[in-house]
């Protein structure tokens, strides 16, 4: 029993370090929305719109989605994580929304 609490405890560690080693949750999300913001006007540019404005979502608020554009990853954690969706309304706008969503905590790959 003490072995399975050392094995877990060992893993969570690991876990925290690759995060702190990617400078933490919040600091990852906030470079993944920073590069697709840039990544946003651009394209915004390329179809002669106007760069979307990030808000934050509220309960019950109403999106009028009627083409997503870009979504920025959600982390790998066992947790709930920030992310991000811009899309396009039916009045031809970008939109970029934060909101979060229960992260993606199985391992990948073999």
């Amino acid at each position: 029993m003490k072995a399975i609490r050392s094995i877990v405890f060992a893993g969570a560690m690991a876990m925290s370090l690759n995060a702190l080693a990617e400078g933490g949750g919040d600091r990852t999300f906030e470079r993944a929305l920073g590069a697709n913001a840039k990544a946003m006007e651009q394209y915004a540019a390329s179809q002669g719109k106007a760069a979307p404005v990030v808000k934050a979502y509220e309960y019950g608020m109403k999106l009028d989605v009627v083409k997503v554009v870009s979504v920025v990853r959600p982390q790998t954690a066992c947790a709930v994580v920030p992310t991000a969706m811009t899309y396009e309304d039916s009045q031809g706008q970008l939109n970029t929304v934060t909101y979060t969503v229960a992260g993606d905590c199985r391992k990948r790959g073999g």
